[in-house]
């Protein structure tokens, strides 16, 4: 099998799996959706601001709660619902969420997670915007991703998507960056958006 040792030699327009994945040997952050190959532009300072306030708000609410939050770069697999299909050649969506937490531990693995996580928070940004709440909204969706936040850093604003009994997305509930976001699958965890978003200006 030829080496993988730079993105130039795939096919954008190829079908590629989690094994293919595995193997390449370059450095440019990618992700599967659905077997596409999608690139992923470094993050700006005010993204990284957003996800280090974020994030050490997720360890302080789950201390001593049995899941685990994880911060980009971390594989999330998501496969299809069938149980057998779980071999790395049948898995062709392969995503780094900028944040998420996952209380079914039995999904955690040395790779990451295979299957969907509870909670996915994604920050936009000028090249990711578009992928953001068109496609990965879908696939969440389909995957059953109980709650998802898109953050806007231009905006200032969280957009909270919950999956309704129907497993589909209510309308999001749009939060503006004065007020506390309540999340509605774990009763402990608010945050305050002012304080996230102040703080990033003093980074």
């Amino acid at each position: 099998m030829k080496k993988i040792t730079n993105i130039s030699q795939l096919d954008p327009k190829g079908i590629y799996t989690y094994a293919d994945y595995l193997t390449w040997q370059f450095e440019q952050a990618v992700e599967l959706i659905k077997g596409k190959l999608l690139k992923m532009a470094a993050p700006s300072r005010k993204h990284q601001d957003i996800s280090w306030q974020i994030g050490g708000r997720f360890f302080t609410a789950f201390k001593g709660y049995p899941c685990k939050a994880y911060a980009a770069p971390f594989d999330v697999r998501l496969i299809d619902k069938t149980p057998s299909n779980k071999a790395n050649e049948e898995i062709l969506t392969v995503i780094q969420p900028d944040l998420c937490v996952i209380c079914d531990l039995k999904k955690l693995d040395d790779n990451g997670c295979i299957g969907a996580p509870d909670l996915i928070v994604e920050i936009l940004s000028a090249s990711n915007s578009k992928k953001e709440m068109r496609v990965k909204k879908g696939l969440y969706e389909e995957n059953g991703v109980q709650e998802y936040w898109i953050i806007d850093p231009t905006h200032e604003t969280l957009l909270q998507y919950i999956l309704q009994d129907d497993e589909t997305y209510a309308p999001p509930q749009i939060f503006m960056y004065d007020e506390v976001v309540q999340s509605a699958i774990f009763s402990h965890l608010q945050i305050n958006l002012l304080e996230v978003f102040e703080a990033k200006e003093d980074a």
